[in-house]
Parts: structure tokens; C-alpha cells; sequence
């Protein structure tokens, strides 16, 4: 099975996910987002596929995030996203894609429902 993996290597959630897509056989493309950040369109997408709105897929704990005030509760998607788009930090991870599915992975076990 193919799979991309949008990875943070420094993240253990996120090596323990790619580890894990390995194990399975899986034929992995690992994409460094931090160093290759995803388009406003690519995440709307991913979003959409893993049945998450862009604030679901928010790194709200990033110190970024308060900074920006995008915990606030009127915070739109358009608002999240071009956040992330600027701060690819924001970018809850790892997030990953199948023929069968999206889904952020977390906890990384969460991987498996689209394997």
C-alpha cells in the first residue's frame, strides 16, 4: 500500500507513526511539511478527507497559536488555515493519507484504521 506521511522527524508521535507505516509494508512518501509545507487547498483537502475542520487539526498548544489568538472561539478556518500556510508549525502532526483514508494521527494507532 502507498501512503504519504506529512512528518515532523523531530516529533516521537510522528517517527513512531512513520515506523509503524513501515512495519506494515507500507510504501511510504515522507513529506518533511516544515521544509515542504502543504498548499491552503492541500490541507482543506486533507482536512475534508479525514473529517476534521482546520481548527480540529490545529497545534493549539503550539505557543504560536496563542500568540496568533487562533484558540479564540469565533477563530474561522480561513483564519487557521492561513495561519498554517504562514506557520507551518501549526500544523498538527503527523497526518497521514491512503487510498483508504486521512487521518491525523493521534495517537499514532490511528494510522491503522486506514491501512
Amino acid at each position: 500500500m502507498k501512503a504519504t506521511i506529512f512528518h515532523n522527524p523531530t516529533c516521537g508521535t510522528s517517527r513512531k507513526t512513520l515506523d509503524i507505516l513501515r512495519d506494515e509494508g507500507c510504501d511510504v512518501w515522507v513529506r518533511e511539511y516544515l521544509k515542504s509545507p502543504p498548499t491552503k487547498g492541500e490541507l482543506r483537502e486533507l482536512y475534508s478527507r479525514a473529517g476534521i475542520t482546520p481548527r480540529m487539526g490545529l497545534r493549539a498548544k503550539e505557543p504560536l497559536a496563542e500568540e496568533l489568538d487562533l484558540n479564540r472561539p469565533d477563530v474561522t478556518d480561513e483564519e487557521v488555515l492561513d495561519a498554517m500556510i504562514t506557520h507551518p508549525i501549526l500544523i498538527n502532526r503527523p497526518i497521514v493519507e491512503t487510498a483508504k483514508g486521512v487521518r491525523l494521527c493521534r495517537p499514532q494507532e490511528m494510522v491503522r484504521e486506514i491501512l
